[in-house]
Parts: C-alpha cells; structure tokens; sequence
C-alpha cells in the first residue's frame, strides 16, 4: 500500500495512510507523532516540491499539509510550496510568487498541481520550531477528519530493465545496461 500511495521514492517516512496530514520539516530537529501520513524534509523549491506534490495527490486521505521549521536559505522550499498551492504555476512554470532562487516546476503537469490545490489545505507554520505547538497544530487538523478526496490522481510506477549486450571489444564480454522506464499514471 505505501509504494502506491507514495511512488515517487525520496527522503520521507510513511506512517499511517489513512491520515489526513502530512508534514514537511525545514531546517529542524522534529519527529511528528506517528498519526501522520508521511513526513520528510523538503530542501528545495523544485524537484523537491515536485516529489512530495506528486506523494500528496496520490494518496487521497491526506487533506493538510504542515510545514514547520525555518526555511531553507536561499531556496525558500517551504515559502515556495506554499505559493504553489496559493498561485499555481505561470506559462513557463514558474510558481507565481514564489520566493525560491529557481521555483519551476517541470516534471509534473497542470492537472496534477490543480489536483494539489483542490486537495490539500497548507498549515503555515514557518518559523515555528516549537514541538509542542506544531503536534498541537497536527492534532487539530486529525480531528477535522475530513472526507477522502477520492481516488488517488496519479501513481507513478518506475521498473529497472535490463539489456545485455556481446562486445568483443570491451573487458568483459557481457555489458548489462540499466534503464529506468514505464511510467504509469492513473487519472482522477
């Protein structure tokens, strides 16, 4: 269940799928109680963002997303998911608004950022590095409780392949190539 709710691989830890919140932490020393959904660092304003994006909108129950600690100098991942979920992105991708030295958004498409504007509702609490109030802001939103979103938006599926090939010439007479391949969406 966690691999399809959460395809796209990265630093993050999965905790109960059924939960209504995730978390982002920036430049903080926090571990959130294990009713969240997922929970990982987000260091940059643009793969970064697109991955957990991307794990958001897949798995349907989670509504919230918190963000807690101090942004990240520089990027501004935190400050600039937050304007991604308020603005979206422009015609070159660029989210609107966002503070972050390059906040473009390039391997995921409209649809799914909508998706991420529609579903998730964003706990704004940059700058608080105190536990007590970020449970306590974790706590109120598991107790809103609300509905699924539907069915998870896109899951992504990423198979290593295997090829082989008889050189003569190289030091081995076997060459073994890798690829990454087969990309599977699922529509809303």
């Amino acid at each position: 269940m966690i691999k399809e709710y959460y395809p796209w691989s990265g630093e993050f830890t999965a905790c109960n799928s059924n939960s209504c919140v995730a978390v982002v932490i920036l430049n903080i020393e926090y571990t959130p109680p294990d009713k969240v959904a997922i929970y990982g660092p987000l260091k940059t304003e643009n793969i970064g963002i697109e991955k957990i994006v991307a794990n958001l909108i897949s798995n349907p129950n989670i509504r919230f997303l918190v963000i807690c600690g101090e942004d990240i100098r520089g990027h501004k991942s935190g400050s600039s998911i937050v304007a991604l979920n308020k603005n979206g992105i422009d015609a070159k991708n660029r989210i609107i608004d966002a503070p972050g030295a390059i906040p473009y958004i390039e391997n995921i498409d409209k649809k799914a950022i909508d998706r991420f504007q529609s579903q998730i509702e964003i706990i704004n609490l940059i700058g608080e590095t105190n536990k007590e109030i970020i449970d306590k802001s974790i706590e109120k939103c598991i107790e809103e409780s609300p509905p699924s979103f539907g069915k998870s938006y896109i899951s992504i599926r990423i198979k290593q392949k295997t090829a082989s090939l008889d050189d003569k010439r190289a030091l081995h007479s076997k060459i073994v190539l890798g690829y990454l391949g087969n990309v599977k969406k699922r529509g809303e």
